[in-house]
């Protein structure tokens, strides 16, 4: 980028103050990819630590290596040693701290358990190497160990990875673990028989896995990462995970990761920590090793050997299992130093008042410039709350590269909504500025509610609408208020959500269909118990039960907008908002959205003044398929009138039941005068 105003300050002026800190941070990126690179083609030749680091067989031996500067003496120790130290499995010291060591392809074979015992001045004790791509934990003594993993056939790729970028993301947020009906840690290969098939048919073309890098506490929901380049062994193979993805690309799905490269464990034996004996070798030292408010330990992104390891991950998963792209987690966090806790982030002066480690900022635009190197149709999403302007607008324009950003505060705002208001306070105006506000230049996943709003402690959408009437009255034959309320809520907050989306749209398994109750993972305070660790599908697929009205309804919602590409016109045309009706009226793409959010009046002919023509309704929450009371007639064919003047504005004229939201499409430009 040239001394010329960036393009995320052309197109706000409100960062002209900050222009100057602006290209600050795009000159020390460029300048730290040219010190990385030094003499590579690009930053992709430089991230193949991967390829360098690890255990690896050749046509004559294998070879292993580790990254260690501190140590004074390293040891391979497994079934092949007895897990005794012996001279002959020893490494030997090479340049820059790193180890190494040939052993004879006789004595490692494809499943055998090992280990590295490292040295430093004044101690010792086991690690698991750092590019360990399976680790495995004994059932019995709950240790993990690295694996050899050498089967006789690499996986034989069946199709190509999916365009992820061509269109908008329909993103369908998973779990492997708790995808299955039964009390138990689901697997990959139930996952792909089972769960993805119902994906398929629900219409969304993304999936994003959550918990893939593998973590030895299970109820951390895979954000305490031990080690970065291992798929977690409680769901199955690499090789079944491959499948998983590569299914998925035959169906046109694209399968996104979760990846967490904001902090690590603080376990010794399993992760990262203090692995040559020092507390710093890829954390910070002092009072920033430690994150405060999560109990894990934070990167030091100034590191270049930690720059190396964190961006060698990406192309791992991009390289090795064909991923189409990441979810970055914790993107706040690594934003600020004090990882955006103690800040409101009321102005643009705290986005740059000194309080940002840019060493991280650096590493955002390296990560992103790298991936898009490897695979131009991946996707980057950064789960991000801060509001940090350009996280997702283009590097060459002074962006940090990002594809799309999370609108996190829509789904604290549904939350807050019906928590504090009565129905009849909602407000269309304020639900409409909440759900269209964002940054012109940026694309956002928008969502009513992820992962995070359905954990113990907190609840679901549907459970905050119905409480306990859902455990009385979610058969069909019963009658109850709270429940038809909550039915007619849940498909209209999806469906103005979806309508007013920043370029994408997530939901979390299950909450499709309004799955009840929370999620908790096996711990010691619920006795190891899996009743809140699964997905009860049974639910949706019982048609006497009214889940299946929400699914269904959520289904014919995504192939609307994917197969009509509703979200590819990135703004919103508003038509109405009438706070005392508590009706709103919007377009986009050619689509005609209306919402009658009042809880008690119908109303008749109501006059919504909109581009002249004819309009058919396409969906409808009032549906009886949907679990709605039928009072919409949907084969009517609406013709907009003008009234008076030639000039005066036309009006279409619509039935719009209480708390109901409808689509119309308009088909041309006809009018009755």
């Amino acid at each position: 980028m040239s001394n010329a105003v960036p393009g995320i300050v052309a197109r706000d002026p409100w960062l002209s103050p900050f222009s100057g800190i602006i290209q600050a941070r795009a000159k020390k990126a460029q300048v730290k990819e040219k010190e990385l690179i030094a003499g590579q083609k690009s930053i992709r030749d430089f991230a193949s630590g991967y390829l360098f680091f690890g255990l690896h067989r050749s046509s004559t031996f294998w070879i292993f290596r580790e990254w260690a500067p501190n140590a004074t003496a390293l040891f391979l120790v497994g079934d092949f040693s007895e897990w005794k130290e012996k001279p002959e499995f020893q490494l030997r010291k090479i340049p820059y701290g790193s180890w190494e060591i040939e052993i004879p392809l006789s004595l490692l074979h494809h499943g055998d358990l090992y280990k590295l015992s490292v040295h430093w001045a004044g101690g010792h004790g086991f690690r698991l190497p750092s590019y360990a791509v399976r680790v495995v934990q004994d059932e019995k003594t709950k240790n993990f160990n690295a694996q050899v993993w050498d089967p006789p056939q690499r996986y034989d790729w069946q199709n190509t990875t999916v365009n992820a970028n061509e269109k908008p993301l329909f993103i369908y947020e998973a779990h492997i673990g708790m995808s299955t009906e039964e009390r138990k840690t689901g697997t990959f290969s139930e996952f792909r028989e089972e769960v993805l098939p119902r994906i398929r048919k629900g219409g969304y073309n993304t999936i994003q896995l959550m918990a893939i890098q593998e973590h030895p506490y299970y109820g951390s929901f895979g954000y305490h990462v031990s080690n970065f380049f291992a798929v977690s062994s409680r769901f199955g193979t690499p090789e079944e995970l491959k499948r998983l993805i590569d299914e998925a690309h035959g169906m046109g799905i694209a399968v996104i990761m979760d990846l967490v490269h904001s902090h690590s464990v603080k376990n010794e034996l399993e992760g990262l920590s203090r692995f040559d004996g020092t507390p710093y070798q890829y954390f910070h030292d002092g009072p920033r090793r430690e994150h405060v408010a999560w109990d894990s330990l934070c990167f030091n992104y100034n590191k270049n050997e930690v720059l190396h390891f964190l961006l060698s991950n990406c192309k791992f998963w991009l390289d090795e299992y064909r991923f189409d792209g990441f979810r970055f987690d914790g993107v706040t966090s690594m934003l600020y130093y004090d990882h955006g806790l103690s800040r409101n982030f009321t102005s643009y002066e705290m986005y740059y008042d000194g309080g940002e480690d840019e060493d991280a900022i650096t590493y955002f635009v390296l990560a992103n410039k790298l991936i898009h190197q490897v695979n131009p149709y991946a996707v980057t999403i950064a789960e991000e709350m801060s509001g940090m302007p350009g996280l997702a607008a283009s590097i060459d324009e002074g962006g940090y590269g990002f594809d799309y950003r999370m609108a996190m505060g829509v789904p604290d705002f549904w939350i807050k909504v019906i928590k504090e208001l009565p129905d009849e306070k909602w407000d269309v105006s304020h639900l409409y500025h909440e759900l269209t506000s964002k940054r012109e230049d940026e694309k956002t996943v928008s969502y009513a509610e992820s992962h995070d709003q359905a954990l113990v402690g907190d609840k679901t959408i549907v459970f905050r609408l119905m409480d306990k009437e859902m455990y009385f009255f979610m058969n069909k034959e019963s009658q109850n208020l709270v429940v038809d309320r909550g039915i007619a809520l849940h498909k209209m907050i999806r469906l103005i959500t979806i309508a007013a989306a920043g370029g994408a749209y997530l939901n979390f398994m299950g909450n499709e269909f309004g799955h009840p109750e929370w999620i908790d993972f096996p711990r010691e305070g619920n006795n190891w118990s899996y009743q809140y660790a699964r997905r009860q599908w049974h639910l949706v697929d019982d048609t006497n039960l009214k889940y299946h009205f929400m699914g269904d309804f959520d289904r014919d919602m995504i192939v609307l907008f994917k197969e009509e590409d509703i979200l590819t016109q990135e703004h919103c045309y508003l038509y109405l908002e009438n706070k005392g009706d508590q009706v709103l009226a919007f377009s986009r793409k050619g689509y005609l959205f209306v919402f009658n959010f009042n809880p008690f009046k119908s109303f008749r002919d109501y006059g919504i003044s909109v581009e002249g023509g004819k309009y058919k309704t396409v969906l409808n929450t009032d549906n009886p398929k949907y679990g709605g009371f039928g009072n919409i007639d949907e084969s009517v064919v609406h013709y907009t009138q003008r009234q008076g003047k030639i000039n005066a504005p036309d009006f279409l004229k619509l039935y719009l039941p209480s708390r109901t939201g409808m689509v119309l499409k308009h088909l041309e430009t006809k009018r009755i005068y």
